[in-house]
């Protein structure tokens, strides 16, 4: 059989939605409030902070394939009104603003009908998209041949609005045209046919088959749902969705992976890294490019690739804390006679990564999250600890959970990197804004009280 790895462009959609949106208020701004409001680029930068939160409460943007006109208009009339109160909240805490109901009746109903025009014209055509073309599409395979499987097989190949390109069947237990490999084959097929999409019929497999298989989906990136039946499973999260009456469980995904989150984790990313930038570094900078001059020769900065989100490689800066030698690819070790006297002062503060603020600001990084590792370590330990790639779902950071949690340095057996993914993991799962401030308040005191691993 034939099968196609379809260059999709659909991460992209959410991100230019919520783009769109954002001018669309803007522009309805400048014409609704001319003249009633003094201060307009204060006034939209208050309207985005609104719009994102009631977004971000309500999922205004988790809009799906398989989501229907329906749900749409119901999203879209929720974000309006909760949205115009916002707007009236406004007035009576400025003296730079004119309370007019004509002027915020005519901004609230352009804002929805544009805001409703645009996204129901994206969605359909879309929808156009996938069966005049075929593309936009996303492979998809099931685990098990049982009626319900059948049923949605049969979905797949009548509704090509959806945009799904069905594989195949995988089962131990019957024998069809339709079956294409037992559950032996499905791994190695994932991965050589770039199947998105695993469904899963839960009457045809064991939970440690299960557990094995969600294991297997994390780190290759793939995403798994499952077959409703009756079967208990484990203790992870579960959302149901509907493909026409169709139901189907998916495994809630992290809430790093919520555009709104993105969007005010990267605004405060740009915040803070700008703020260190410019009232700590622009002077503590020159004084440590003094120091580290004075005592070796070579750069100030120390640069080296990294893997970063989606495992791509980004330049990391630090300030250069060793001698200058071949051995970059070696971290560093208890009293490492590379190291010298201002770098180990550096390395033991943790003011060696200030740098990376810089990279922050690029946007390779994040001020909390996974630390990056080598590379060295990457091929080491990436098929060796469970769920060590999931990692690369979100950007690495300056500090993490696992540094503030002991586990930092020198990775001297295989538990030592073992927890520190534990921790990582834990991070990714379980994000939160309170969780980030709580790790950035403990760097600063491991940073005054000094950590025994910093070395």
């Amino acid at each position: 059989m034939t099968v196609f790895h379809t260059g999709r462009y659909s991460k992209y959609i959410r991100p230019i939605t919520i783009l769109i949106d954002l001018i669309i208020i803007a522009l309805i701004s400048f014409f609704a409030f001319k003249g009633h409001i003094s201060n307009m680029l204060l006034y939209i930068f208050y309207q985005y902070i609104g719009w994102g939160f009631i977004a971000f409460s309500i999922k205004f943007y988790d809009i799906y394939r398989f989501t229907t006109p329906i749900e749409i208009a119901s999203k879209i009339l929720k974000q309006g009104i909760l949205f115009l109160l916002v707007i009236i909240a406004f007035f009576p805490f400025s003296k730079q603003a004119v309370f007019s109901e004509n002027a915020i009746a005519i901004f609230i109903c352009l804002i929805v009908v544009f805001v409703a025009i645009f996204k129901f014209s994206l969605f359909f055509y879309l929808k156009e998209y996938r069966i005049v073309t075929g593309s936009n599409c996303r492979n998809a395979v099931i685990i098990g041949f049982t009626p319900e499987a059948i049923r949605l097989k049969n979905l797949f190949e009548t509704r090509k609005d959806y945009g799904y390109r069905f594989l195949g069947f995988f089962s131990d237990k019957k024998s069809n045209q339709d079956i294409i490999g037992k559950l032996g084959d499905l791994k190695p097929f994932i991965i050589n046919n770039f199947v998105d999409e695993i469904y899963c019929s839960l009457n045809e497999v064991s939970n440690n088959y299960l557990k094995d298989l969600i294991d297997f989906a994390d780190e290759n990136k793939k995403t798994i749902k499952f077959i409703p039946d009756t079967k208990e499973i484990f203790s992870k999260n579960l959302k149901i969705d509907y493909y026409d009456f169709f139901p189907v469980l998916s495994l809630k995904q992290t809430m790093l992976n919520e555009p709104t989150v993105k969007f005010f984790k990267r605004s405060f990313d740009i915040f803070f890294s700008i703020s260190v930038i410019v009232f700590l570094l622009s002077w503590l900078g020159p004084l440590l490019a003094i120091l580290i001059k004075l005592e070796s020769k070579g750069s100030v900065f120390f640069k080296q690739g990294r893997p970063g989100i989606d495992e791509n490689e980004f330049v990391c800066y630090k300030f250069r804390s060793m001698r200058i030698n071949k051995t970059t690819e070696k971290e560093a070790s208890k009293d490492d006679p590379r190291v010298t006297k201002i770098g180990r002062f550096m390395r033991k503060t943790s003011i060696d990564e200030l740098p990376q603020f810089i990279n922050v600001l690029l946007g390779d990084m994040s001020v909390v999250g996974p630390r990056p590792h080598l590379w060295s370590q990457n091929k080491e330990y990436g098929n060796k600890v469970k769920k060590y790639m999931i990692r690369h779902c979100v950007k690495p950071g300056i500090t993490g959970l696992a540094q503030v949690s002991g586990f930092r340095g020198e990775i001297t057996i295989e538990r030592d990197m073992i927890n520190r993914i534990k921790f990582d993991v834990f991070y990714i799962e379980n994000w939160s804004l309170i969780l980030d401030l709580k790790i950035i308040f403990q760097t600063i005191i491991n940073i005054f009280k000094g950590d025994k691993k910093a070395y």
